[in-house]
């Protein structure tokens, strides 16, 4: 599966998705020149989130309800992303892939946290995946999301990232992903109809600074040896209806620490989505305290 594919229904209930007040203050770090903005709220073992592809702290977690779900048990910080939300959008493609994993790191440090329970989805599930491989001391564990590591890349994969950055620098930045996360059962979307949704991503996000995030993704990459080296305990929750099942359950195998939770009938975002599930909050919520 292409990897853009994991990402076009988050970025399409992105746009939707009103973003309310964060739960605690906003603050925000220098992270090597970019400015992360990030909310940190509750006591006992700190949890960090990482939000996916044009997504934003609020959106994602705040909004799903499971920044309050952790808070009640967990020191839970959350973090717009580079290139997303409140953060720095720095266009050079150097200044995304490995500096996302960075970031975390930059802001445990900022934080003065020694270790900390990593939760990832969809794009951030790829963020969480590679610091498994750069800093595994610094997780207690690891929780991915909706998608997995990348650990494959081929030529097509190269292609296909340099046609998703061409797409958002277009007058019609979106379009692939619209056309891509368009429900199967309905007839296929008019140009207006791309036109309007593309219009409304585009409003809500920085689209050169995804374009140059799409041209610098290929760093995150990591091998089935280094996945099958990491002994930091893993948690896969994904949806029944996911395209991205087959991959987290092949990284489950691969991972000799790590289980594969599959929630029946939820799909990646919208209405179904594996955020709203109760029954992912409920595992999440079980397998951290057993990660101390």
């Amino acid at each position: 599966m292409k990897p853009m594919l994991s990402f076009v229904v988050l970025a399409a209930i992105a746009a939707g998705v009103p973003i309310q007040e964060a739960i605690s203050p906003d603050a925000a770090f220098d992270s090597a020149g970019v400015r992360i903005r990030y909310v940190d709220q509750g006591q006992g073992a700190p949890v960090v989130l990482i939000h996916g592809y044009t997504g934003t702290l609020d959106r994602h977690w705040i909004n799903t309800g499971v920044f309050a779900g952790l808070v009640k048990d967990h020191r839970v910080i959350a973090f717009d992303c580079r290139g997303h939300g409140k953060s720095g959008k720095p266009l050079d493609p150097q200044a995304y892939g490995l500096e996302m994993a960075q970031d975390v790191i930059r802001l445990l440090d900022h934080l003065k946290i020694r270790r900390a329970h990593i939760v990832g989805f969809s794009m951030g599930a790829i963020v969480a995946g590679h610091l498994l491989t750069t800093n595994p001391d610094q997780f207690s564990s690891v929780t991915f999301v909706a998608y997995h590591p990348v650990h494959t890349w081929t030529a097509a994969d190269a292609e296909e990232a340099e046609a998703s950055a061409r797409d958002l620098e277009s007058d019609m930045p979106f379009r692939a992903l619209v056309l891509a996360a368009w429900p199967k059962e309905k007839a296929a979307p008019s140009e207006e109809d791309i036109r309007k949704f593309s219009q409304n991503m585009a409003r809500a996000n920085d689209t050169k600074a995804l374009a140059a995030y799409h041209r610098g993704r290929r760093a995150l990459v990591v091998t089935d040896a280094q996945m099958a080296a990491v002994r930091v305990p893993g948690l896969g929750i994904i949806g029944s209806d996911d395209p991205g099942l087959a991959g987290l359950q092949k990284v489950g195998k691969l991972m000799p620490a790590m289980k594969v939770i599959v929630v029946e009938g939820a799909a990646h975002g919208g209405d179904r989505g594996i955020l709203r599930r109760p029954e992912f909050l409920t595992a999440l919520r079980e397998f951290l305290p057993s990660q101390r």
